[in-house]
């Protein structure tokens, strides 16, 4: 199913919302052939969707597994080799959203953590091979952020994950999306032309490396 949505901007420009499951290549191929007829090409590709798998090894199941690394590998494989189809010659950017949690895993997020390790090696290992082709890549690692997926993890405001979380930040708060999108911002900018193959730790000071 195709839903197609379109937003006038307040600066003239166009967008358009389409329900896609990013771990299906049927799906993905109609996504990108959904922005080629609306926008004609692609300069920026973020891969942001997420399956946010949290529970002890002993909880963890063979459809947990593929459903947490089908989303979180499998889908930016998938985005990016559609993406690069309608960069063309000019080349493009990627912005992989990643997590603290590659670099430093949490109690009960082994299967999480490690799809995020490993979309970060996929990040710097394309760096390298996408290059000569004009394509930047790189990784954003958020801290503790408030977000849906958070507070379905149990993170919700007052709760003592919070309270730990806020500890453990040396700005003292939880990240808001608008923290993050501003970092995406950056690397999809020209201002960040010399950057490529880079995890960002975008973290209020929790993750640093």
């Amino acid at each position: 199913m195709t839903v197609r949505i379109y937003w006038c901007i307040s600066d003239g420009g166009i967008a358009i919302a389409v329900k896609a499951d990013v771990s299906n290549e049927a799906d993905v191929i109609r996504l990108f052939k959904e922005t080629e007829n609306a926008f004609g090409t692609l300069d920026i590709l973020v891969n942001n969707a997420v399956s946010q798998g949290y529970g002890p090894i002993e909880q963890i199941s063979v459809e947990d597994f593929h459903q947490s690394f089908n989303v979180n590998v499998l889908g930016p494989v998938l985005t990016i080799q559609a993406a690069l189809k309608l960069f063309g010659d000019k080349g493009g950017n990627i912005i992989n959203i990643s997590s603290g949690a590659s670099k430093y895993p949490l109690q009960n997020a082994s299967l999480y953590s490690s799809t995020k390790a490993a979309l970060d090696a996929f990040t710097i290992a394309l760096s390298k091979e996408l290059g000569i082709k004009n394509v930047r890549i790189n990784s954003v690692l958020p801290g503790a952020t408030e977000t849906e997926g958070a507070a379905s993890a149990g993170v919700t405001a007052g709760s003592e994950y919070e309270k730990m979380f806020v500890e453990k930040t040396p700005l003292g708060r939880r990240g808001q999306p608008g923290d993050i999108a501003k970092a995406v911002v950056f690397l999809a900018s020209d201002d960040a032309a010399w950057i490529t193959g880079e995890q960002i730790s975008v973290s209020g000071g929790m993750y640093g490396f």
